[in-house]
């Protein structure tokens, strides 16, 4: 848990909703995407508190691709 807090509080310094979504980086986009995914209420994952692969799967390509890039 608290390795997803701390990827949440990266997530949040590193906040680009301001800017154009051309000027957005695809790592922001990706995790925000994952994001707006397990809040969709009418989601079967979001009303059985099960995990979205879908969303985890966007959250582990933001992660390569940051991994790669450092």
């Amino acid at each position: 848990m608290n390795e997803e807090f701390d990827r949440f509080e990266e997530h949040m310094a590193k906040d680009e909703s301001h800017l154009p979504v051309v000027e957005q980086s695809l790592v922001f986009r990706l995790r925000k995407r994952a994001e707006i995914r397990r809040q969709i209420t009418s989601r079967k994952s979001v009303q059985e508190g099960a995990p979205d692969r879908i969303a985890d799967l966007l959250e582990e390509a933001a992660d390569e691709i940051e991994r790669l890039n450092n």
